[in-house]
């Protein structure tokens, strides 16, 4: 007697269950693990490595080396510095995919595409901002500790204007995740994905003090990094965009990223 296969019948594709299997990669991959222990470690060990350098020669510097120093850009240095660990991670969330072939699986399962795409953006985004929003705020408190201890460089979290900037630091990182996860969407290699990253952030704002000091007040401004970066500053200077400027200017790169990803995502083959 032949028995008949069965044919089981197959789950529909929704966007929920999307953001669950992107959930479950997410945090079964060993480098997603150390990227996010190196940003935490960043973000909270620098500031507090800072506030001990300051605290310990603050008796020894001038009246105007001491003016020009405020506690938030102590507390908040760690995020400047854990935006390299993050965009390198945002890069391979996606590029990682395409360099082992495991895109093919993903765009089987989800013939559609962009929910793959859409899933992969919130979820990282969300776990950034999530895992280190604490971190920022540990590092506040910390350097407060610290400088308290002696009586510099206090600032109350109900200070206007600090609570916003402590969460944009936070927020801030979730944008560069997102936006790093659109570069290694486009590049679909990791190698590149991480140069383009870093030539965006890192090696243009440098290369534009070469030009005309009016050329560069005009032009730094939008840049990525320069406009990402105002939105977790108190007082931006006179050449800065403001907080909320700078967080809209941010937000539109990270926007475009990830839509030109799309495009080039309904377009190519896996």
């Amino acid at each position: 007697m032949t028995t008949l296969p069965v044919s089981l019948p197959r789950a529909r594709v929704t966007l929920p269950r999307v953001l669950l299997s992107e959930w479950t990669k997410l945090r079964s991959v060993r480098s997603t693990l150390w990227s996010f222990f190196a940003a935490l470690v960043m973000t909270v060990g620098f500031p507090v490595l800072f506030s001990f350098v300051v605290r310990s020669h603050w008796s020894h510097m001038s009246p105007r080396e001491q003016a020009d120093r405020h506690p938030l850009d102590v507390a908040l240095v760690g995020t400047h510095i854990a935006q390299l660990a993050i965009g390198v991670l945002g890069v391979l969330v996606i590029s990682a995919e395409y360099s082992t072939g495991m895109i093919r699986a993903s765009m089987t399962a989800v013939p559609r595409r962009l929910p793959v795409l859409w899933a992969k953006t919130a979820v990282f985004a969300v776990v950034t901002f999530v895992l280190l929003l604490p971190a920022v705020l540990l590092a506040f408190y910390l350097s407060q500790t610290i400088f308290r201890a002696h009586h510099i460089l206090e600032i109350s979290f109900t200070h206007p204007g600090v609570a916003r900037t402590v969460v944009a630091g936070a927020l801030y990182l979730a944008l560069v995740g997102v936006f790093a996860l659109g570069l290694g969407a486009i590049v679909r290699n990791t190698a590149g994905g991480i140069a383009t990253f870093a030539g965006i952030l890192f090696v243009i704002p440098p290369l534009l003090l070469l030009l005309p000091s009016s050329w560069d007040n005009a032009i730094s401004p939008y840049l990525p990094s320069n406009a990402g970066e105002s939105m977790f500053t108190l007082a931006p200077g006179s050449h800065s965009l403001s907080p909320w400027a700078g967080f809209a200017v941010f937000l539109g790169y990270a926007a475009a990223s990830i839509a030109f990803a799309a495009a080039l995502l309904l377009r190519r083959d896996t």
